[in-house]
């Protein structure tokens, strides 16, 4: 089952410029930023006015359920200077923050992790303006 991935406009320009300029990058942040990009290239991009408050974005805040265990998992969707995983702020280049990226309430989201395969249920997305 494909699902279609929703990007904001200014998301996708950042982020592109954000990854274009990856000399800060380190090797595991640029094969993230590869994968990134890839999903930027996949999405049908929206401008603000057309964004669904319901997708996730840079600077949602997302609560997950983990497909096999149930467990609920809530988190920020950050760029990676301002990741903090004690605050619950993932950084948009480690593998679960790629995944999330574009997708919406109630859809599965399944990705390869370093541990494996994982599947988790997008259960709540708050954007900023859309509480």
């Amino acid at each position: 089952m494909t699902q279609e991935l929703i990007l904001l406009k200014e998301d996708v320009q950042l982020l592109t410029s954000y990854i274009k300029g990856g000399g800060h990058l380190n090797l595991f942040d640029q094969k993230n930023a590869n994968k990134l990009k890839e999903e930027l290239n996949k999405g049908t991009v929206l401008n603000k006015e057309e964004f669904p408050s319901d997708v996730i974005r840079l600077n949602s805040m997302v609560t997950i359920q983990d497909h096999r265990t149930g467990k609920l998992i809530e988190l920020m969707l950050v760029l990676p200077e301002k990741a903090a995983i004690n605050d619950g702020k993932v950084s948009i280049l480690a593998p679960i923050g790629t995944a999330l990226l574009g997708y919406r309430k109630g859809q599965l989201v399944s990705w390869k992790m370093p541990a494996g395969e994982k599947m988790y249920k997008v259960m709540n997305v708050i954007n900023e303006g859309s509480a």
